[in-house]
């Protein structure tokens, strides 16, 4: 093992299949001895590593939205003068991460409502500041635009761009990207006035 390289533990892994089982048979089509099971262990002893599901969802989720919000502030900021230069660079970052991890956008699409209020409201108001990352460089990009309105086009380009979960596998993961990536740049640039 090298410096840079960590080994992954073993709750990372357990996370990872329970975020994989939660993906494909919804939150309440898995139960914890599913998750042990896949992961070779009993079900009782996951409560060693997470106090129960609502904890796993919680911990595949939280950290997600805490990337995403870091990842499009550093973005953005690296482009502070170049507004489509800084469109790009969130377009590349969210389309690499929704094509890496489709099962947490499957998650977050469709399970993020089963936790509990606090962790639920949490994530909510990351992903507020996230899309407030957006919204600032395409309003500074379309001068004019309201700021309601650049909230509309931010939620239609993760729509498009959070699409990858249901997409299969006949058109390769490179060629995705680039599709992703230019439909999106094109929505976003298009004339907004009526």
């Amino acid at each position: 093992m090298t410096g840079t390289t960590r080994r992954r533990s073993r709750r990372d892994e357990i996370l990872d299949i329970a975020v994989g089982l939660f993906a494909a048979r919804g939150y309440h089509g898995v139960s914890m001895d599913d998750i042990g099971a896949a992961a070779g262990v009993t079900g009782p002893a996951l409560y060693h590593h997470f106090a129960g599901k609502e904890a796993m969802l919680a911990a595949a989720l939280i950290p997600v939205s805490e990337g995403l919000l870091a990842g499009g502030r550093e973005r953005a900021a690296g482009h502070p003068d170049d507004p489509r230069g800084a469109l790009e660079s969130l377009i590349d970052f969210h389309v690499d991460f929704a094509l890496a991890h489709p099962a947490v956008i499957a998650l977050h699409l469709n399970e993020l409502d089963r936790l509990p209020e606090e962790p639920r409201r949490m994530i909510r108001r990351l992903q507020r500041l996230y899309v407030e990352e957006w919204v600032t460089v395409l309003t500074a990009l379309h001068p004019g635009l309201p700021a309601g309105e650049a909230r509309v086009l931010a939620h239609a380009a993760f729509g498009l761009m959070n699409s990858t979960p249901f997409l299969g596998g006949e058109v390769d993961r490179q060629r995705r990207a680039e599709l992703l990536r230019g439909a999106t740049l094109a929505a976003l640039l298009a004339r907004t006035d009526s």
